[in-house]
């Protein structure tokens, strides 16, 4: 079969183009062609050998499902961001033994704990494109025929995988938005457990305050360990498991840091979205971002309401309560720093060139046609958006109603071969199922879960009529009263609460989880019937743009060669590397940043309030000016995080940040304010990716809550760590 013109177009894009140094989530595959780019900016290594999965530093950096980490010794240890962890952290906290406010550090491996049963450490050693394997079967198909025919390919392709390789997790993800089809295995260790975190006032100091900000202080890192079964295969939790022994891992540098320096990331970026239309751009601008800001703010307001008064609430509601400041105070960003940049204006000048270059080219007028209907497909959305939204929050911000949909929809599918099933509900996936249900049981409290429902109530109910869903008004009824009666009723009488029956559910026949009397098991099931007619026009919508878009990719990708310009595949949970430099910031007129940050800092912030509240032991070792080995030579103090202009976005938290030799100078773990907008645009004037000093981390692990045991096995200086005993257990502020 011949390839696509747009993959023929990239491929002759990557071999003539100029590839710019701080912009670009490359993936490992392309970096052999930006080779001299790469050793112009100061890599000092192979750029060819990074395309290598099985090779370090590639096949040292694994995903977390959702935040990316690396091994930093042969023993299975693992780095990534603390707030990567805080659901970890959060679930092994109570309000008698608060690890988030304590900290925690295992001083043998015997006493390191769980991260949860739906934690993974996820390993990538194989990508592979089979784009024409996927679209075979979709041509000349259109809307819900185009997606049944990719979903089912790439479920085979999965299948086949995953036969061939059991311990492995596949996927299929596609590049340039349904224009190409690669085939990832990854190995799933499932056996993670919590090694070291410092308390919450060191890995999130300054918290939601200083969230996308610079200068910043935050120590934000934590320790993992992956663990295996003792034939060396990925196991569930098991006193009998044994630590990971990793292909590869990174090296910790010892050396300075100075502006200017090279500095490479690699890891798991979630999404981005430069190559959507104008429309998408507009659309982002003038209803997501503002609906955003304002359904995370009711909904942070409704859980402290819900939890008033409870500690223990507070503790179980710590983790969502995080991801939800994070989600809000992202969408401000965006939407300011997307209105800053003018961006829909520029989109639409883009598109206005592409437009005037494609009116030149041969195949003009298809493309021309199917960028239209796409357009038009991606028009019909908004008219059910709000809710859509609001429904799609009912299920994923609640813990027993979300999992009694779980149980209900699992029912279901369980019905058909498991080739037929819904994505998300095949036998490979009821472990994740399981383990979501497991950890509902420290991530619940009834008043705050009825809360949270009765303020997505309210806004449905405000919905034009014909966006009003039947089933919700079934269950909750049409107005306030009733809706307050429903929740009363269905959260006294259920006995979803209760983890062995859920788990009795997850493992019952479908008739009689279908027939299950619990008043949450009969409001999910009313609800599914919802679920199942959206999905339905979803799945023709979402096929018809797997089949259009192409045709707008053809047009930027074409537009941009005849510029001279890379186009590098928007970001999707895969493996992605970009490189530049330490670099300072000019945010505005008379205001320029430098691109470290030291312990100063921490001191200047304190106020022994909450979230500028440092401990007692960090405050007194910087008083003592007690730095060693770690203090930067230059600044005479210790250094707490830093700058670069490296393109990244959420799902590069915890990424390695190495030299230009390979070895690990830091963990991403934010983007500066101004450049909160670039998952939509880069813009090179403000982008910068903020990032913990390794340093700093040494100097802590040294000096202010010791872990010799963890120097020693990275191959550290301990730097008087081994002064005093490490703590037994949990490190008190």
């Amino acid at each position: 079969m011949r390839p696509s013109p747009v993959a023929a177009a990239l491929a002759a894009l990557l071999l003539s183009a100029p590839a710019v140094a701080d912009e670009g989530m490359w993936l490992p595959s392309q970096l052999p062609e930006v080779e001299s780019a790469m050793r112009d900016s100061g890599f000092q290594g192979d750029p060819g050998s990074l395309s290598d999965l099985s090779k370090p530093p590639m096949s040292a950096v694994v995903s977390l499902g959702g935040c990316t980490a690396s091994f930093v010794s042969p023993k299975g240890l693992v780095v990534t961001n603390h707030h990567c962890a805080h659901g970890a952290i959060q679930l092994n906290s109570t309000p008698e033994n608060n690890l988030i406010v304590d900290g925690f550090n295992a001083a043998t491996m015997a006493d390191e704990l769980s991260a949860g049963p739906g934690a993974r450490v996820l390993v990538t050693d194989r990508f592979e494109r089979i784009t024409d394997r996927i679209l075979a079967d979709a041509r000349g198909a259109t809307g819900r025929a185009y997606h049944d025919a990719v979903e089912a390919a790439s479920k085979a392709a999965v299948a086949e995988c995953e036969a061939e390789a059991p311990g492995y997790r596949c996927s299929v993800v596609d590049m340039y938005y349904g224009t190409d089809f690669h085939l990832v295995r990854q190995l799933e260790i499932r056996d993670v457990r919590l090694v070291y975190a410092p308390p919450d006032a060191i890995g999130s100091y300054g918290d939601e305050i200083d969230n996308f900000m610079w200068p910043r202080h935050s120590g934000d890192f934590t320790f993992y360990r992956a663990y295996v079964g003792p034939d060396g295969k990925p196991a569930a939790y098991s006193p009998d498991n044994v630590p990971f022994k990793p292909a590869a891992w990174l090296t910790v540098s010892t050396d300075p840091l100075a502006e200017g320096d090279f500095a490479m990331l690699a890891g798991y970026p979630g999404r981005t979205f430069r190559h959507r239309t104008a429309a998408e751009f507009a659309d982002q601008v003038e209803w997501q971002l503002p609906s955003r800001v304002e359904l995370m703010s009711a909904l942070l307001a409704a859980i402290e309401r819900g939890s008033a008064g409870s500690a223990d609430a507070g503790v179980r509601y710590a983790a969502q309560v995080a991801s939800l400041k994070n989600t809000l105070k992202r969408a401000q960003g965006e939407l300011d720093g997307l209105r800053r940049s003018d961006a829909v204006a520029e989109r639409r000048r883009q598109e206005a060139a592409m437009s005037a270059w494609l009116a030149s080219q041969p195949d003009a007028a298809a493309t021309r046609a199917d960028i239209d209907a796409a357009s038009r497909v991606i028009a019909s959305a908004r008219a059910t958006r709000e809710r859509d939204q609001l429904f799609g929050l009912m299920q994923a911000q609640t813990q027993l109603l979300g999992g009694a949909m779980r149980l209900q929809r699992l029912a279901l599918e369980r019905g058909k071969p498991d080739a037929e099933r819904e994505g998300g509900y095949q036998l490979r996936d009821e472990a994740r199922i399981e383990a979501a249900l497991r950890q509902a049981q420290r991530r619940y409290a009834p008043e705050v879960e009825r809360a949270i429902l009765s303020e997505l109530l309210a806004r449905h109910r405000a919905l034009p009529a014909d966006q009003r869903v039947p089933e919700i008004e079934q269950v909750f009824g049409a107005d306030a009263a009733a809706a307050d009666a429903a929740l009363d009723t269905l959260y006294a009488d259920t006995v979803l609460a209760s983890e062995d029956e859920r788990l009795r559910l997850l493992a019952a026949a479908p008739a009689e989880v279908q027939a299950s009397t619990d008043p949450l098991m009969r409001a999910a099931a009313t609800l599914l019937q919802a679920v199942l007619r959206f999905e339905d026009g979803d799945k023709a919508r979402a096929g018809e743009l797997l089949r259009l878009r192409p045709a707008y990719m053809r047009g930027m990708i074409g537009h941009a060669r005849s510029e001279g310009r890379a186009v590098y595949p928007d970001a999707n949970s895969t493996l992605r590397v970009s490189y530049g430099r330490i670099e300072s910031l000019q945010p505005r007129d008379a205001v320029s940043w430098a691109p470290l940050t030291t312990v100063e800092g921490i001191v200047e912030k304190h106020t022994g309030v909450a979230p500028f509240d440092a401990p007692g032991p960090l405050r007194d070792a910087i008083a003592r000016r007690d730095f060693g080995a770690t203090a930067d030579p230059g600044l005479g103090t210790q250094t707490v995080n830093f700058l670069t202009n490296l393109d990244t976005t959420g799902g590069n938290s915890g990424s390695p940040v190495m030299d230009a030799r390979g070895r690990l100078i830091g963990l991403n773990f934010d983007s500066n304010w101004e450049a909160v907008s670039a998952s939509w645009k880069f813009d090179p004037r403000y982008k910068r990716a903020i990032h913990v000093d390794a340093r700093y981390m040494r100097w802590i692990m040294a000096r202010v809550y010791p872990a010799p045991q963890l120097l020693a096995e990275m191959g550290l200086p301990l730097d008087g760590a081994d002064r005093g005993p490490a703590p037994a257990a949990a490190a008190g502020r």
